[in-house]
């Protein structure tokens, strides 16, 4: 294998004759910043390019399946409970790994992205786990990836300090810290400052997935383990069972290639993609060597129903997304049904985060937070999910009272069942809510999507937005909202046709609106905006034309 870590306009441009007699190679696109060579060692990026080898045409081909499934459904072919597996969830003897050491109790867990100042106050904040997020919540900068990767590292060695621009500095001071999970990008996502070229010479942008994971894991999995924890892992955005198995075989060559005992590795998948909810069962069977739970990502839960029903007429549009509550019967009818499929198989069931966060100078605000986030998570625990997210610090206790109630000593509840839940294929489709879409709700979603977008395009992944926690999923509802409203003709509760001149109206009046600063990003927002929400094509994910158009730096 080669690597090479050189500037564009260094690299030779093999032929195609050469490039049949070379090995598949690494190489590092992006500038080398203050202590990226501790992270993109010779060693880390032999690691990546083994990875690619091995798993990147797989990678591409249930990306494929997922276009053909995505279509398949535009076009009236409904998802269903799978034939062909219907005698892996009628064996009832088979049972997954579960948690791994420091997994036992998850019943709060606080999520985030991982720079110094954010992964400090997550270490301190007395949850049981942290969801170190390199997903959703962390704007993929080349600065932020790699150096998302030092933040953890220093962490785990117990030697993470940061020193704010005001002087201001902060030091892990917990005597007992979270357990890291950390969520790497999904499948769909690239890392363009870093290429890979297979042995045939063709040459592309590294997995997003791969760099995460294959970077964390190099690096820390075995000091992991020497602390009596281990590696392990929130898996995001999977759509079937044959996608779980790629990243099953990846854990387990790394288990090899690292020298971990066969289990080591632990995931904890979210479903949160309407065809995962039809495969909870297949999912974890195959990964029950190294699978601990799932988790009900419920924002991007609702954004894949959207996404995947924005062409079947008016039967699937959906509401205001305030609207869209966790008590409506179809949620309902996915979070019961995950609850039961997790403990049959002795897995954890996680719950999914409140968007709500307190304001500490503001008194009102908190309380509401609060009051949410209680019955929110009181509703969880006596459903019988064993833990559940929150966003801010100042939540956990919140969060931990209402799971205390219900769970006692115990670490978890895997012991309730819920054999009273029977869950069809048609109430998990049935997305009628019965309320209607408003002006305000069109104008939230434009200015939410707007201020977030913003934001990202300047590095931040996770933003609080009127007293809301939002990230990229959320942000993908308001966008795809739009989109399909403006597409099945939706009028509004006050009589407003939703068409997309109305919508760039309502998009210039909110960007007039804003207080501008020196460096902000709302013209590229408003642009990226009308691209995927006003468009005639429907991009499946905004992070991705974002990504290539603005914070690719090489």
């Amino acid at each position: 294998m080669t690597i090479t870590q050189a500037a564009p306009q260094q690299m030779q441009t093999a032929t195609p004759a050469q490039d049949r007699t070379r090995s598949p190679r690494m190489e590092v696109l992006g500038p080398q910043l203050d202590r990226f060579d501790e992270i993109l060692t010779p060693e880390a990026l032999q690691f990546l390019t083994e990875l690619h080898h091995r798993f990147a045409s797989t990678r591409h081909e249930r990306l494929a399946d997922r276009q053909r499934r995505r279509y398949e459904i535009g076009n009236g072919r409904d998802p269903k409970f799978r034939e062909d597996t219907r005698q892996i969830r009628e064996d009832a003897n088979w049972k997954v790994a579960g948690a791994g050491p420091g997994l036992e109790d998850r019943r709060v867990e606080i999520t985030g992205p991982t720079d110094p100042k954010m992964t400090i106050n997550a270490m301190n904040s007395g949850a049981r786990v942290w969801l170190a997020d390199q997903e959703d919540a962390t704007s993929p900068t080349w600065r932020n990836v790699i150096g998302g990767q030092l933040s953890l590292f220093d962490a785990i060695r117990e030697q993470l300090s940061f020193t704010s621009p005001e002087g201001k500095e902060y030091r892990v001071t917990a005597e007992r810290t979270p357990t890291i999970v950390m969520r790497p990008r999904g499948w769909h996502l690239v890392e363009k400052h870093i290429r890979f070229t297979d042995v045939q010479g063709q040459s592309g942008a590294a997995s997003g997935s791969l760099v995460d994971f294959g970077l964390y894991a190099f690096h820390n999995a075995r000091e992991l383990v020497a602390r009596g924890r281990g590696p392990y892992f929130y898996i995001a955005k999977l759509e079937s069972s044959e996608e779980a198995k790629l990243w099953d075989d990846i854990f387990t060559f790394t288990e090899q290639t690292l020298g971990l005992a066969h289990g080591t590795i632990r995931a904890t998948v979210l479903i949160e993609t309407l065809p995962a909810a039809f495969e909870m069962e297949e999912i974890l069977y195959v990964m029950r060597d190294h699978i601990a739970g799932l988790n009900a990502g419920r924002w991007d839960y609702i954004f894949s129903i959207i996404k995947n029903y924005r062409g079947r007429g008016a039967r699937f549009v959906l509401p205001d997304r305030s609207e869209v509550t966790m008590t409506v019967p179809f949620m309902r009818a996915y979070t019961e049904l995950l609850v039961k499929t997790c403990h049959k198989r002795g897995a954890h069931a996680i719950g999914g985060m409140s968007a709500f966060i307190p304001n500490r100078r503001d008194p009102e605000v908190t309380a509401r937070a609060e009051e949410k986030v209680r019955a929110d998570k009181n509703r969880e625990a006596n459903d019988g999910f064993d833990g559940t997210w929150v966003a801010h610090p100042d939540l956990i206790s919140v969060a931990q009272a209402e799971f205390d109630a219900v769970l006692g000593d115990r670490p978890n509840q895997i012991e309730r069942q819920r054999d009273d839940v029977h869950v069809t294929a048609a109430e998990l489709l049935d997305v009628h809510i019965g309320r209607d879409v408003t002006d305000a709700g069109v104008r939230d979603n434009v200015s939410i999507g707007l201020r977030y977008i913003e934001a990202w395009l300047r590095g931040l992944g996770a933003v609080a937005i009127d007293n809301l926690m939002e990230d990229a999923a959320t942000a993908e509802i308001s966008r795809s909202q739009i989109w399909q409203w403006i597409h099945q003709d939706q009028t509004t509760a006050e009589g407003t046709r939703i068409t997309r001149e109305w919508v760039a109206e309502v998009l210039q009046e909110t960007l007039d609106s804003f207080e501008r600063f020196e460096g902000d990003r709302y013209n590229d927002a408003a642009e990226l905006f009308a691209d995927v929400a006003l468009g005639d094509d429907f991009p499946t994910f905004l992070t991705v034309p974002a990504y290539s158009r603005y914070l690719v730096d090489a």
